[in-house]
């Protein structure tokens, strides 16, 4: 029993379902029906176009999509009709609506940015190793965080970084697919009890983070596309591993595949790759 929200909408017109929307006199805000048809008053309502997509492009998609099933986007405090005047205002309003949400964005992420650059955390969820915890110091009315080393977690983690260069006793330097089969077989877990991956692994191996240098700011949080180098901010942190960490990287590289084929690094012969016999031909 509830008005229709924006949100609601958007994922029944995904799933191909039609909006109901009523009045907020407390009748069900939406009714999915498998045969497309809607009932009564076809009606999404919403406090402004802006909670429904901030991004003029998306905004018009739905709305002709709702369009297409008898179903029209109404906004409460944005009343428009359904002429062409008022969809051309419509269209006006989402543009500033999204360039509004990018300045929020770009101002955010600079804050954020400063935020890192002097030492403190942003927030989600910490890399394996380390916990979230209040600064000494209170800027303003809010509490900052900081990183912290977390004892039990930070043993796995110097665990993974000696298999990678001494291995496990029985074998030499173990790659990253054997360090994951190793810790699993041993009943070593994730923090969260899961088992661990060979791309959990890689990142705790490749990680800056774990010599005092966390990186901030490297991926664009929509595409995931990495971001120029200028960009990135470095903020310091206690270090778990110091020495370790570049002698690591040197394995990593020599077991690449890009480098070495996958049967050079792995395979059972000894030198494979690195002695190479002469046949010389007899006449």
């Amino acid at each position: 029993m509830r008005v229709a929200r924006a949100g609601d909408c958007r994922r029944l017109c995904r799933a191909g379902s039609v909006c109901d929307g009523r009045s907020a006199a407390g009748v069900p805000a939406h009714d999915r029906r498998g045969d497309g048809q809607a009932a009564g008053v076809r009606r999404d309502l919403g406090h402004s176009f802006s909670r429904f997509f901030r991004d003029q492009f998306q905004l018009e998609f739905y709305v002709r999509r709702l369009a297409k099933n008898g179903v029209r986007l109404v906004s409460i405090t944005q009343e428009l009709g359904d002429d062409p005047m008022s969809n051309m205002i419509r269209q006006i309003m989402a543009l500033f609506d999204e360039h509004q949400s990018k300045e929020n964005a770009k101002h955010t992420l600079r804050a954020m940015k400063e935020n890192a650059r002097q030492g403190f955390w942003n927030g989600a969820l910490p890399p394996i190793g380390y916990r979230v915890v209040e600064a000494a110091e209170q800027r303003g009315h809010r509490t900052k965080k900081t990183l912290e080393i977390d004892p039990i977690q930070a043993e796995t983690v110097r665990l993974i970084f000696r298999l990678a260069r001494e291995g496990n006793g029985s074998s030499g330097s173990m790659g990253v697919k054997s360090i994951a089969k190793d810790l699993n077989e041993s009943g070593i877990r994730t923090r969260d009890g899961g088992r661990w991956g060979v791309d959990t692994v890689h990142k705790v191996l490749t990680r800056t983070t774990y010599i005092g240098r966390h990186r901030f700011n490297t991926k664009h949080w929509k595409t995931r596309e990495r971001k120029p180098e200028a960009e990135v901010i470095e903020m310091a942190v206690p270090p778990t591993i110091v020495a370790e960490f570049e002698a690591v990287q040197e394995l990593l590289k020599t077991r690449s595949p890009a480098l070495s084929a996958p049967r050079v690094v792995s395979g059972p012969t000894l030198l494979t790759g690195s002695a190479f016999a002469l046949a010389v031909a007899e006449r």
